[in-house]
């Protein structure tokens, strides 16, 4: 026993020490995960205090604002200007507006038209490959009807024979109507192959729409620009297109618009040219022929550019009702008028 005992009692200290450095392991691998944990803790908490601050900085400076909002207001001497100047405001973002939604439904109309030539080319091409399939259908079944008559006729001659011609003539027929039994297995098999096959065309999935191409970006993007001049020469008729891009850069209490003569009457105006703004984009032929006069001049810094150099466009062509066309140096690219940089296609 005691022999025994001395055999077996290091194994049992050996599974105890095992067993305990397992433990030490996962200890030591709880205590890792438990620092990462805590680390990802530590930076969220960093994290939000940031947003906080933040967020407290913007509330502070709208408060700020406010503020200066309302001693404006409350001051009988410049109170007509914060009214010019927020009808000013206004007016820009209406243009901004009206021009996002001409670039909008220009980029959508390209892209429905790229799209629907895409369709008919591969309905074409779907319709060709059916054609074929069907005209090899066909040509299989004329096989099949043929091979079905060859063997009718085998059978008949069969049948008309006498017992004696019978002896000498069946083996040969039987074996001509065996090969005529296999070649029309043969052409059912391939029948169901191209039925099977012209069932894949008819389930194919129509192609996805693809990008515009450079030329076409590019075409959108000059009537973009023969929009936004459209725009700047309505409202610079009464010297508002320049006043309303300064509201957008400037703070209210950094402009002077005049008495309150001076403002009332631009606030008249402002009003005039917004309710007479829906008729900019009924000249359709207008805009396409300022549209060619900006793409003749337009350069471009690389090949794959789609969106013109300022300094190349910053022409805008007045074209009155007898098709006589005036030019004036505006960069409204270059300037960013009405967000126009922010219209144009990528």
């Amino acid at each position: 026993m005691t022999n025994l005992t001395g055999i077996f009692k290091p194994e049992a200290n050996e599974a105890r020490d095992s067993d305990k450095s397992d433990k030490l392991v996962d200890l030591f691998r709880n205590r890792s995960e438990l620092k990462k944990e805590f680390a990802a803790l530590r930076d969220e908490k960093y994290q939000l205090q940031d947003r906080i601050k933040q967020h407290q900085g913007d509330t502070a400076r709208a408060q700020q604002q406010m503020e200066h909002l309302e001693n404006l207001l409350s001051d009988r001497e410049w109170v007509h200007n914060v009214v010019a100047f927020y009808q000013l405001r206004h007016l820009a973002a209406r243009c901004t507006s009206k021009l996002s939604m001409f670039a909008e439904q220009l980029k959508q109309q390209r892209e429905q038209r790229a799209h629907g030539h895409l369709l008919a080319e591969w309905n074409e091409q779907r319709a060709e490959q059916a054609a074929s399939i069907k005209g090899e259908i066909t040509e299989q079944r004329m096989n099949l009807q043929l091979l079905d008559d060859r063997m009718q006729a085998a059978r008949n001659k069969l049948g008309a024979m006498n017992s004696f011609v019978r002896l000498f003539r069946k083996k040969t027929l039987e074996a001509e109507m065996e090969r005529v039994v296999a070649r029309s297995e043969s052409v059912r098999a391939k029948e169901n192959e191209l039925l099977g096959a012209l069932q894949q065309i008819q389930n194919l999935d129509p192609p996805d729409p693809e990008g515009l191409d450079i030329a076409s970006k590019r075409k959108i993007n000059f009537m973009i620009l023969s929009f936004v001049q459209q725009l700047y020469l309505h409202f610079e008729e009464d010297g508002l297109a320049a006043l309303a891009k300064e509201s957008t850069e400037r703070s209210v209490g950094a402009v002077n618009y005049g008495s309150k003569y001076e403002c009332d009457e631009m606030v008249e105006r402002i009003e005039k040219r917004l309710n007479s703004m829906n008729g900019v984009s009924e000249f359709a032929d207008v805009l396409q022929k300022r549209a060619k006069m900006i793409a003749q001049h337009a350069t471009f810094r690389n090949d794959s550019d789609v969106v013109p150099a300022p300094e190349s466009v910053g022409t805008v062509y007045s074209i009155d009702g007898n098709g006589v066309v005036r030019e004036k140096d505006v960069g409204l690219l270059g300037e960013n008028y009405f967000a126009v940089a922010d219209a144009l296609s990528r």
